[in-house]
């Protein structure tokens, strides 16, 4: 079982946490430490925020976000194990072949440690102050995800869709391991059936109050029906029963998830806040490393 960091960069979003809060997760044993996304915070929206029941995203327009791909450049050089993964990068608010050349750079500058976890997104009124339609983004997501893998893949690389085109470009340098991989984020069945027929992982956000599990048998029951083998697309998801104070047998907590198929186990930085290197030090100690 791995276990990964959630919330990186909006929780510790100043350079000496930063460079604190990796330190700490790669001490304790953690395998992830993941940074999310918004470029704008519009102060007046009526966009829904699905993971909370306020509909309300948490902070305000003053709530620091660092770019995850910045943040997760500071900190890949405090460190030398660690993976980070954005969770999740909001994919078609962003240009796919400037995307692919910011994350195979960090890849290959990290020696082949990072993720790419993508969503779609829910706030309208970000996409429109950005320039970037709303309607259709699902669509324009695949699109990205197919035109970064065919950069990522080889030199001379074409690709002709109906958001994007290219003909004969070389993007370098290319990822480690000739690709990053590309997870979903998500709550929705949309989100599941892409995770099924594109992606490496699925990661039913926290928070939904959807059945993450009904999502996950969409995921298999897609990746099966696009010829793919569903054992190749990894499982991750929260675990509140694992936390401190929780008061709950984190043992048992873990072991239910690894019976359900889960591969990586994602836990909120907010909760090592009042403690950060002392209780990422005893997680380590009491919960990651008796599933090593």
């Amino acid at each position: 079982m791995k276990f990964a960091l959630h919330f990186g960069n909006n929780t510790y979003p100043d350079p000496d946490g930063a460079r604190k809060v990796a330190r700490a997760a790669e001490a304790a044993g953690f395998d992830t430490l993941f940074a999310v996304d918004h470029v704008v915070f519009p102060d007046n929206y009526t966009s829904t925020y699905p993971y909370a029941p306020s509909g309300r995203l948490p902070g305000g327009p003053q709530s620091p976000i660092p770019d995850p791909l910045i943040w997760m450049t500071w900190v890949a050089a405090a460190t030398t194990r660690l993976r980070f993964m954005t969770g999740v990068l909001i994919l078609p608010q962003r240009n796919p072949l400037v995307l692919a050349k910011q994350v195979a750079t960090l890849d290959h500058l990290s020696g082949g440690r990072i993720e790419l976890g993508i969503g779609v997104g829910w706030l309208k009124e970000e996409f429109e102050a950005v320039g970037v339609p709303f309607e259709r983004r699902g669509k324009r997501a695949d699109e990205y995800i197919a035109a970064m893998r065919v950069l990522w893949a080889k030199d001379a690389a074409s690709f002709k869709g109906e958001f994007v085109s290219f003909d004969t470009v070389s993007c370098n340098p290319k990822p480690v391991r000739g690709a990053v991989p590309i997870l979903v984020g998500g709550h929705s069945e949309a989100a599941a059936k892409r995770a099924g027929r594109l992606a490496d992982g699925f990661f039913p956000s926290i928070g939904s109050s959807i059945d993450p599990m009904g999502l996950w048998d969409i995921v298999r029951r897609t990746a099966e029906a696009k010829g793919r083998d569903p054992q190749s697309v990894e499982l991750l998801m929260g675990c509140p029963d694992a936390l401190p104070d929780s008061g709950k047998d984190p043992h048992a907590a873990v072991e239910e998830r690894i019976r359900k198929g889960v591969k990586r186990i994602v836990v909120p930085a907010t909760a090592f806040r009042r403690d950060l290197e002392d209780g990422l030090a005893k997680f380590g100690e009491t919960v990651i490393r008796p599933f090593s």
